[in-house]
């Protein structure tokens, strides 16, 4: 690894961290930065505070998510502006998502159209990426419909992103007109995280490969869906 990318993943490693401890009370015992243009990958690990393993434990899984999309709003911003003075990378979509029941979560910045000149190293190509493609499919139209487009690239051996361009159907464009998109995302993440871990070993069989985490997001307005699977190669 290039010792200028070794140096800047530590450093956006210790600026989440501290980050996320300031706007928390408590950061994640671990953060793990991939960076491979235009995408870098933040993944955290033992990231729950006293107060939200409490609410864990009630079950209010819908305040915790609540109470972290609220603070993201305003963290998002700060995080783009962090990364664009020390990667250059000027961030024009972020996602992020938590397993609340894993402790983890995972942002996901993507480039603009100047860092996808930078994408020698992904690897578009790897072992099981047609059938990945093909599942994935499949659950996306059973829960809304089929992907006008489905790409997905292998930051590193560990990390896994998958990427769908057109997946709203009308009524999910109507519940966004009307204000209910919040209430949508949290529906659509509900679904489909049930859906994917319920063919986690189906997965596991395709990527010869553990799957220690599994995350989805979107971005409505660009009608563009996510999903990170993180990767334990050894399993």
């Amino acid at each position: 690894m290039d010792k200028n990318v070794k140096q800047s993943q530590n450093e956006i490693a210790s600026y989440v961290g501290r980050l996320l401890r300031d706007a928390f009370g408590k950061g994640p015992q671990s953060v793990f930065v991939s960076i491979n243009r235009p995408y870098i990958v933040i993944y955290l690990r033992n990231f729950l505070s006293p107060t939200e393993k409490i609410l864990l434990r009630q079950d209010q899984l819908l305040s915790i998510q609540h109470t972290r999309d609220l603070v993201m709003r305003s963290l998002i911003p700060e995080i783009k502006a962090y990364l664009l003075i020390h990667t250059g990378m000027e961030i024009c979509e972020f996602y992020y998502d938590w397993a609340l029941h894993n402790q983890s979560g995972v942002f996901v910045g993507i480039g603009s159209d100047d860092d996808y000149h930078f994408t020698a190293s992904i690897h578009e190509e790897y072992l099981g990426r047609e059938a990945l493609h093909q599942k994935v499919e499949q659950i996306s139209r059973q829960i809304q419909k089929s992907p006008e487009d489905i790409y997905s690239y292998m930051i590193n051996e560990r990390t896994l992103v998958v990427i769908r361009k057109g997946i709203l159907i009308s009524i999910g464009k109507e519940f966004i007109r009307l204000g209910f998109e919040e209430s949508l995302k949290i529906a659509e993440r509900n679904l489909e995280k049930r859906h994917l871990h319920n063919n986690n070993a189906h997965f596991q069989h395709i990527l010869h490969s553990g799957i220690m985490d599994v995350f989805t997001d979107w971005d409505f307005h660009l009608d563009k869906g996510i999903i990170v699977f993180i990767l334990n190669p050894s399993q």
